[in-house]
């Protein structure tokens, strides 16, 4: 990650970023809005949430899904839909093999994020995934990508600096 991506991400999140790999995703106006972080960060903390969302409007649009109610109903469907529990299976097994690229932490064997693959817990992890990695891979990922619409559309959530 450059300088310039450090900074943005910084604005983003109200602090210095801890441990990012890598800019795993750009929101059409150019700045970071998911990096991928490391599942062991430097003072020995495992992390699990491999893609991060950093975009405040993108975080902000992803709560106002959550408090209407939509994991709920994602919770539902996933209980439903054999097909569907299956999709999302195979996320959560993708999202384990991405991160032990990364790095290896036996605390969090197993465990992905955002609930997977039984509950649907958080939809900032979801889109972070599908933006991260692309559409067809996290069922909830790319529903959420899809309502969450064009946040972007009125300017960066950051400026940059003016020299």
């Amino acid at each position: 990650m450059n300088e310039d991506d450090r900074r943005a991400v910084a604005a983003q999140l109200g602090r210095p970023p801890r441990d990012v790999h890598e800019v795993a995703h750009r929101c059409p106006c150019g700045n970071p809005d998911t990096v991928a972080t490391l599942p062991r960060l430097s003072d020995g903390t495992p992390f699990p949430t491999t893609f991060y969302l950093t975009c405040p409007k993108a975080a902000s649009a992803v709560g106002r899904l959550e408090a209407a109610g939509v994991m709920k109903e994602m919770q539902e469907r996933l209980a439903e839909d054999p097909e569907l529990a299956a999709r999302y299976q195979a996320a959560h097994e993708d999202y384990l093999a991405r991160r032990a690229k990364l790095g290896e932490v036996p605390e969090i064997a197993g465990i992905s994020a955002g609930g997977m693959p039984t509950r649907v817990k958080c939809l900032h992890v979801h889109l972070g995934h599908s933006l991260a990695v692309g559409r067809g891979v996290n069922p909830f990922g790319d529903e959420t990508r899809d309502l969450v619409g064009e946040w972007w559309a009125a300017g960066p959530c950051v400026a940059e600096e003016s020299e």
